[in-house]
């Protein structure tokens, strides 16, 4: 009897201990339930919310915002980078005439925060080699081969430039991207085409030069042209305006400031063949 009640109060003991136990456990499985319920979402970050139990990616509801947020443990948050990013693409592309010319662009970017929960579901976190550096790269070819190396290299490249922006803009449409700036920061041709453009663009700036030296010389002549023009009229209506009558009255009023004067010392004797005195300096 005494060994049949020791077995009873084993199984009793083994039961309390066991439901000890499986509460230990469950309590610590719900606490780790608890916290994984709280998501932090850091500076320049948004959330998506991808509900297995409940239509998969959430597309109705908003991105999460920066801060914490409490989520069913059972469904997962995918946090993406909504800040303004750069990556840069090294490309060797073919001009109008089929030369090759490598091209370095900078390509400013960022998801479209509106439509985060969209780019998630149908373009995937692997958006930028997925979707971006195909779109910039076939942009790229595609204008690249409108122009001449030399148009590439001089003339054209903030057109080129624009031009790159505006194709990769159109293949984005719809893909959830936002684009915000293409830059083309280097041009890179082989040398022989180099040289042979920089030979031409010194020539080109050489005939500037002697056509503004041209240009100055006809601006300056046409300069004296007019000055001598100028008096040349002048003296014509001097000359029209003098008569012998001025010229004789001109020399009476010079002849009556002179006699007048205290400290002059002439002498006026007999007259010209204009009627009027001769003046002479004694001392001469």
């Amino acid at each position: 009897m005494e060994f049949g009640k020791d077995i009873e109060d084993y199984r009793k003991t083994a039961r309390k201990g066991w439901r000890l136990a499986a509460l230990i456990i469950g309590g610590f499985i719900l606490f780790i339930l608890f916290l994984s319920s709280f998501v932090s979402i850091g500076p320049g970050e948004s959330g998506v919310i991808f509900r297995p139990f409940g239509g998969g990616v959430d597309t109705i509801n908003p991105p999460l915002a920066e801060g914490v947020h409490i989520v069913a443990p059972w469904n997962k948050v995918y946090v993406y980078n909504i800040r303004q990013q750069e990556i840069k693409e090294v490309m060797k592309v073919l001009s109008q005439d089929g030369l090759d010319i490598t091209l370095e662009t900078s390509v400013w970017f960022q998801p479209d925060v509106s439509h985060l929960a969209q780019l998630h579901k149908y373009r995937g976190r692997n958006y930028v080699e997925a979707v971006l550096k195909p779109a910039i790269r076939s942009a790229t070819r595609a204008v690249v081969g409108r122009y001449t190396p030399e148009q590439i290299y001089s003339s054209k490249r903030e057109a080129i430039q624009q031009e790159i922006f505006d194709e990769t803009d159109r293949i984005l449409k719809n893909q959830y991207v936002q684009l915000n700036k293409v830059l083309v920061r280097d041009v890179t041709l082989p040398p022989t085409i180099k040289s042979a453009i920089e030979r031409k663009l010194k020539q080109q700036q050489e005939a500037l030069e002697y056509e503004f030296r041209l240009q100055k010389e006809k601006k300056e002549a046409e300069r004296k042209r007019i000055e001598a023009e100028g008096i040349r009229d002048f003296q014509h209506i001097v000359t029209e305006g003098i008569s012998d009558k001025l010229l004789r009255w001109k020399g009476i009023e010079a002849t009556l400031k002179l006699a007048e004067s205290q400290n002059a010392k002439v002498i006026v004797i007999g007259g010209g063949k204009d009627g009027l005195p001769i003046i002479l300096n004694p001392e001469d």
